[in-house]
């Protein structure tokens, strides 16, 4: 504990700083389809897949109407002293990939469904993306990049073609999301989906990067100002990219090491609010971690807390990652209903110990520093 508070100390030392006590949430995964339904997650473990020993697999899933409803419920019962409402910066993906084109290409072709779709063919779902717009125009969500989708197609792809049993059969249950921590395959993530092995791929990724901004500005009338890579995975060409697309800020953690070709030698970088890459791009860091899902155990409220303090004491704002399974509840309604509740606890909290706060998303947040 003590070893972590003081390279908390250590990473806060550069950056830009302000006397103003903002907080920031930003929350990945929105659009995705991680977990169908419950029925899906049942037929999953009596198949042997253990999708019970993974936080994702057992709890997360296209966000619902109930979903929205209950955790807008939550984040417009604080307000800050501008009186601004608690708020959370959903990084949304724009599609999911259309299994049954895939199924009727033999795998050879990759196809994929636009989210606006995905909605209106999950149950409770249909007025969701009407519902994600309204809480932008009420000030609860910025919905942000997130990617085209929240999948590797190349290596998800080789899988499938070549029969492998577990892949197969989660992709007959309309499921590509099964962790690397629970499966039986040894392979890497199908989750990062801008990993790449050669320079091929890389520009394959990087245009997938560019489609996704694109049927992002279709679907919600409004470039991306930030982009967060799933599984926090990317190149230094694909920054160059979203740039040419709109993309003034990049969220992500502290260190980072930039994506590059087996066989080439990759370093890790400190990433600090504000600084600039050769782009002019600012960078966004989450110095903060809300994660009830993770380890219901733990306490989460007290440890985001002493980071809070931690940021506070070096004059930085605070962003908080929290993804999006904490507050999904089709599956584990339980999930939802107390990481909630935790969640209230949290804002009256900050809102209690530093009365001056505000609450922005991240393109606020890089607008300020911008500025």
């Amino acid at each position: 504990m003590i070893k972590k508070s003081l390279s908390n100390h250590l990473l806060s030392i550069p950056g830009w700083r302000t006397d103003r006590m903002i907080i920031v949430i930003e929350s990945d995964d929105w659009g995705s389809i991680r977990m169908p339904s419950k029925e899906v997650y049942d037929l999953l473990i009596k198949m042997g897949i253990r999708v019970d020993k993974c936080h994702y697999c057992k709890n997360d899933s296209l966000e619902t109407e109930s979903d929205l409803n209950a955790l807008f419920e939550v984040l417009s019962s604080v307000k800050d002293f501008r009186g601004n409402f608690a708020q959370i910066t959903a990084n949304a993906v724009v599609a999911n990939p259309d299994f049954e084109m895939i199924k009727k290409s033999n795998f050879e072709k990759y196809y994929y469904k636009e989210i606006s779709k995905s909605y209106k063919e999950f149950n409770g779902c249909q007025n969701s993306l009407e519902l994600l717009k309204e809480g932008v125009q009420s000030g609860l969500l910025s919905i942000q990049s997130h990617g085209r989708e929240h999948l590797n197609i190349n290596r998800w792809l080789s899988y499938l073609r070549n029969n492998s049993p577990e892949t197969m059969i989660a992709f007959d249950y309309g499921v590509y999301g099964i962790s690397t921590t629970i499966s039986a395959e040894k392979r890497k993530s199908f989750l990062p989906a801008f990993d790449f092995e050669t320079t091929t791929e890389e520009n394959q990724v990087n245009a997938i990067a560019k489609d996704g901004l694109k049927i992002f500005n279709d679907i919600f009338g409004y470039k991306s100002a930030s982009f967060i890579a799933p599984n926090y995975v990317w190149s230094e060409s694909l920054e160059h990219v979203i740039s040419n697309e709109g993309v003034m800020y990049i969220q992500g953690n502290r260190l980072h090491a930039f994506k590059v070709p087996e066989g080439v030698k990759s370093s890790q970088r400190l990433r600090y609010f504000g600084k600039k890459n050769r782009n002019g791009q600012l960078d966004l860091v989450r110095n903060a971690t809300f994660e009830p899902s993770e380890s219901p155990d733990k306490d989460w409220i007290d440890s985001c807390l002493n980071e809070i303090k931690t940021a506070f004491f070096w004059k930085h704002p605070v962003v908080i990652c929290s993804h999006r399974v904490n507050y999904m509840g089709s599956l584990n309604e339980k999930n939802r209903n107390v990481n909630l509740q935790k969640l209230k606890r949290l804002l009256f909290e900050i809102k209690k110990r530093w009365p001056e706060v505000e609450f922005m998303s991240s393109d606020q947040l890089g607008q300020q520093i911008k500025q």
